[in-house]
């Protein structure tokens, strides 16, 4: 066999690169127009891409918000965008949380279209992984399940062969463990 028959062959046994890391920034923000676009622009600057992003209002506090921020790069970039989220003016702090101990959740909405066999199946595995059914009906069902994102990632999987017709999910949300500041 010739080498260039035997290169693709090998190309696909080749290990691949591994993907950079997850990281999870919370942010804490003062309510003022234009900050998520401030925020936001220090990503795109280092061309990173936000994987997910969720922003939800202080309640002890309602001059406040706090930015749940999901994405993915080198440990190194991301340390200097935290530093550079930190000297925004509407900024409080930004903290990458990625080697603390975390309680992190997710929620995910996913609409099926099934038949009266396939449901019997698809109730099972929600049943296995705590999903409430929130809507049924002859011709689709959706199902609501949260947890850790590898769950949900997992849960969807599982429910690909049987039609998803539509899927949302939140984003991560997470909250440090014990004194430690989110």
């Amino acid at each position: 066999m010739s080498t260039a028959a035997a290169s693709p062959i090998l190309a696909s046994l080749a290990p691949a690169t591994p993907a950079p890391p997850l990281h999870t920034i919370s942010v804490l923000v003062r309510n003022q127009p234009g900050v998520l676009v401030r925020v936001s622009l220090v990503f795109a600057r280092r061309g990173y891409n936000i994987e997910s992003l969720v922003v939800s209002p202080d309640v002890t506090n309602g001059e406040f918000s706090r930015m749940t921020i999901t994405c993915s790069g080198e440990p190194e970039t991301l340390e200097q965008i935290t530093k550079q989220l930190t000297k925004l003016i509407d900024v409080v702090h930004a903290i990458d949380h990625t080697a603390q101990a975390v309680v992190e959740t997710e929620i995910a909405l996913v609409m099926l279209r099934s038949d009266l066999k396939a449901r019997t199946e698809i109730l099972q595995a929600a049943e296995h992984y705590n999903a409430k059914v929130v809507d049924y009906n002859a011709e689709s069902l959706v199902l609501r399940v949260h947890g850790e994102t590898e769950k949900l990632d997992s849960f969807i999987s599982l429910l690909r062969p049987f039609g998803v017709v539509e899927l949302v999910r939140s984003g991560k949300i997470l909250m440090a463990r014990g004194p430690e500041t989110t």
